[in-house]
């Protein structure tokens, strides 16, 4: 095996471990059903906010003033550009084979007019980006939620979505990249590049959230339901719990603090927010 094959497999073992420490404290119950090991998750949740202020953040706010919004703009783009293969894959096998195609169209169109990535010409030219990775995948196929779980660096999931997520990194043509050296540039680059989109929507949500835990909790969950119906959810219960507001629902990324291994973008989001709050007032008030 080549050294390169070698420190790439390293990646899936801790990813590996860390779901696994985190499946095993299901012990640690709560009174929610969607978040049974919610005491766990919440540490976990701390451990990676002080990471965060710590260490990541930081960076991400230095690369954020140093580098000029145009670049920022390119490595986007970039990084955007190879996630539309996988999308494209992940559209067709959902039964979607007009976007498949579309996004097969964006990857021509941006690597050769666009200058391997760099420009986002097809969405000019009426190629909408799509966001789909495998988790959704396995929701469009009936795969249930499973339980909410915080993964130690990685952050919010659920059940399903943690397996999506190893099968999009084992996929990840980034994670995946000879020179090893190369790979490694490619992987911290894109980390702080997503995490300085984030800094922006950062400060609405300290501002929205008494309880930023559970805010993050209950928009990861409403948004990974969107998303897996392209924006077409069937209601839920009117008792279900009271969306977070319609801004946040549409930032980027909400999934997570910051990711290292995976492109996010930006989602369309069809969900009714504001109906969604009226038949909670309504049938809170009818109690």
């Amino acid at each position: 095996m080549t050294d390169t094959k070698k420190q790439t497999s390293n990646i899936r073992p801790v990813l590996v471990a860390a779901i696994a420490a985190t499946l095993m404290t299901g012990c640690a119950t709560s009174g929610n059903p969607k978040d049974p090991i919610e005491g766990f998750n919440r540490a976990v949740f701390s451990f990676n906010e002080t990471v965060d202020k710590a260490l990541i953040k930081p960076v991400a706010q230095g690369y954020d003033y140093i580098t000029p919004t145009p670049v920022q703009t390119g490595v986007s783009n970039f990084f955007g550009n190879i996630a539309d293969l996988w999308i494209g894959f992940n559209n067709l096998i959902q039964g979607k084979p007009g976007e498949a195609l579309s996004d097969v169209g964006r990857v021509v169109i941006n690597t050769t007019i666009g200058i391997v990535g760099l420009f986002d010409v097809a969405t000019g030219m009426g190629l909408e980006k799509h966001e789909e990775d495998f988790g959704q995948t396995l929701g469009r196929w009936g795969v249930g939620d499973g339980a909410y779980v915080v993964l130690p660096i990685i952050g919010p999931r659920t059940l399903r979505d943690t397996g999506g997520f190893l099968v999009d990194v084992w996929i990840d043509p980034v994670a995946n990249h000879d020179p090893v050296s190369v790979r490694n540039s490619a992987l911290a680059l894109r980390a702080i590049d997503m995490r300085a989109d984030f800094l922006k929507a950062e400060s609405a949500i300290e501002a929205a959230a008494l309880d930023k835990y559970a805010y993050v909790r209950d928009a990861y969950l409403q948004r990974r339901r969107s998303l897996i119906y392209d924006g077409n959810a069937p209601r839920e219960s009117p008792f279900a719990q009271l969306a977070p507001s319609e801004n946040l629902m549409n930032m980027l990324p909400i999934e997570a603090t910051w990711r290292f291994m995976l492109v996010g973008t930006p989602a369309t989001m069809g969900v009714d927010v504001m109906n969604s709050q009226r038949s909670t007032e309504l049938a809170v008030a009818s109690n």
